[in-house]
């Protein structure tokens, strides 16, 4: 049965009870991937399945050329989607979501989007669009987003918030500075006004949601009798702490699950120093021993040891305690190895000059300033190191993705005759190379990694 409006009271699965024609456009959101229908959309939907929030529907906006498959997609079937959780088990939980009522691609009509933005019912405005933060911006989107704050300063009429969701540092931080230096370089009036109405909270968001694939379009069928084009599958566990600084108003998400807290960046730390450094220090090791899907490589003892390691002698000191940290932690190998999510280590390995300084880098530098242990850190960054060379253990070709890696590649092979060239990329390592504690370990895990492979060097690691 296609999905849409019109079918929905057929479908034998969870649905939206609420009458999605009373819902009311309150939050605009940019960059409607899968981790946006797994995550916010999904909260909202929660919401509004309880009979409230009404004004508070989602209308998505995409500005790059891919996003008008999202629009077609999206619009054919009335802005609904089905949701799968994949369970440990096997078991896989669909529900259709309603919380996302339109959906407008920019460069058709960029007035229209801006006088959307610029309506005194939309409250919030979120981000999804990037990973490696905002030093090369999305130009359209701030265009698009200061031009609308230009006309509700005009208009007299209050400042929406605007909610990076972006899995980054301080991500508010670095939204205000990225908007407002755009305001800044334009209108000065605006950037103004700006720092005194406009409010942009911190965020932590944590859902693992792979790629959908065509399997998972045909199982939705062939399981459940649902034709949606694009639907998302992801894992039973979610999470979102959010800081309670909104300029007007918000949704009661913690009714939904939301952590709301005063300071976010602990549980920031928590995330990225666990499961995205983990994902890290599970990927490339793992591709290069001949591994392609994560749940294969979580389930490896060999490398849930290497993975343990890493998180109790490494990472773990360098956090602040929030409530539930321990449980986090435990959580996370399990959730690695659920076999039905099938996140694939080729996602993990892309992007890696963005993730690793953020998300594995700030673990190095506060262990070498307590005179804390480096040795799996290291080891982690040389196995990127050897990843980035664009060859397997067997020869075969790996297609790097990463926006550095026409530079990355020519310094990785080169390595086979300067171990260091690596590592001395300022750019992405800044001064560690002037780091022995750090060096010394690297330089022995790349030797290891060339001669012996990525096994033999985990298990020498673990065992020295």
């Amino acid at each position: 049965m296609k999905l849409n409006a019109r079918n929905l009271h057929t479908l034998q699965i969870p649905k939206p009870e609420y009458d999605r024609n009373r819902i009311r456009t309150g939050i605009v959101h940019f960059g409607v991937g899968g981790f946006h229908r797994a995550h916010q959309a999904m909260y909202v939907d929660r919401l509004l399945s309880q009979g409230i929030a009404r004004k508070w529907g989602i209308c998505g906006v995409g500005v790059l050329p891919r996003d008008r498959r999202m629009r077609d997609a999206l619009r054919d079937q009335d802005h609904l989607y089905t949701l799968t959780l994949a369970h440990p088990d096997g078991t896989r939980e669909p529900r259709v979501i309603g919380s996302i009522v339109d959906f407008r691609y920019a460069p058709d009509d960029p007035e229209s989007v801006i006088e959307l933005l610029a309506d005194r019912a939309v409250r919030i405005i979120t981000l999804t669009i990037t990973e490696g933060g905002y030093n090369e911006p999305l130009s359209d989107v701030f265009a698009l987003v200061t031009e609308a704050l230009n006309r509700r300063r005009l208009r007299g009429l209050k400042s929406p918030t605007i909610v990076s969701c972006d899995n980054i540092v301080g991500n508010g931080h670095i939204a205000r500075q990225a908007f407002t230096a755009y305001a800044e370089a334009s209108n000065p009036a605006l950037a103004q006004w700006m720092d005194h109405n406009t409010k942009f909270p911190n965020s932590m968001v944590d859902r693992i949601t792979p790629a959908t694939t065509p399997d998972v379009i045909d199982s939705l069928t062939t399981d459940f009798g649902v034709d949606d084009a694009w639907p998302v599958i992801t894992e039973p566990f979610a999470m979102w702490a959010l800081e309670d600084d909104f300029a007007d108003g918000r949704p009661p998400l913690d009714r939904a699950g939301v952590t709301f807290t005063d300071d976010v960046s602990p549980y920031e730390a928590m995330k990225l120093r666990l499961l995205n450094a983990s994902h890290q220090g599970l990927c490339y090791f793992a591709y290069l021993a001949g591994y392609r899907l994560v749940h294969d490589a979580a389930q490896d003892p060999l490398f849930i040891e290497l993975l343990t390691c890493y998180m109790d002698y490494e990472a773990m000191p360098t956090l602040t305690p929030v409530p539930g940290l321990h449980e986090f932690k435990a959580g996370l190998l399990p959730r690695f190895a659920n076999a039905h999510v099938r996140d694939t280590l080729a996602r993990l390995c892309a992007e890696s000059s963005d993730r690793i300084p953020k998300w594995l880098l700030p673990v190095v530098r506060d262990n070498l300033r307590s005179g804390g242990p480096v040795r799996f850190s290291a080891a982690i960054v040389a196995s990127w190191a050897r990843y980035a060379e664009g060859f397997d253990e067997q020869g075969r070709p790996i297609d790097v993705v990463d926006p550095r890696a026409d530079t990355l590649i020519p310094i990785a092979r080169s390595q086979r005759t300067d171990a260091s060239a690596f590592l001395a990329n300022r750019s992405v390592f800044g001064n560690l190379l002037e780091e022995p504690r750090f060096v010394e370990p690297y330089l022995w895990a790349l030797d290891s990694l060339h001669r012996e492979g990525a096994r033999a060097t985990v298990e020498k690691l673990l065992r020295p």
